[in-house]
């Protein structure tokens, strides 16, 4: 049974920094992609960012050169740092695994961590 765990959310004044933080509960497949999402009062869930078992990232070009997507070693633990964060960050941010293009199509979702920005 696979779980995600998120933490690391809070509140914070705009232009502060945040790292979220993920915890996977077992190995899953190294090739597995995992991202980071985000849903606002409101608004449909959002890509906020990615990175495949190659490595390759991507980002949301609303958090490009702010936010940064990272994997511990092993890859059990999936990071993002958020810098220069805005009021429109505001959202509750979730981390799932072994997706693609779609996020319908990814398999293992977390519970989320809210993040407040004032």
């Amino acid at each position: 049974h696979v779980q995600l765990v998120e933490s690391g959310g809070g509140s914070v004044q705009a232009g502060g920094s945040l790292r979220l933080s993920c915890a996977i509960s077992t190995y899953i497949f190294s090739g597995c992609r995992w991202g980071w999402f985000r849903q606002a009062p409101g608004k449909e869930r959002e890509l906020v960012s990615t990175i495949s078992g190659d490595g390759t990232t991507t980002y949301a070009d609303s958090v490009k050169g702010r936010f940064t997507i990272s994997q511990g070693n092993p890859k059990i633990t999936l990071y993002l740092q958020m810098n220069s964060l805005k009021t429109e960050d505001a959202a509750m941010y979730y981390c799932a695994a072994c997706g693609g293009e779609r996020i319908a199509s990814y398999v293992y979702w977390g519970q989320g961590t809210q993040v407040t920005v004032s």
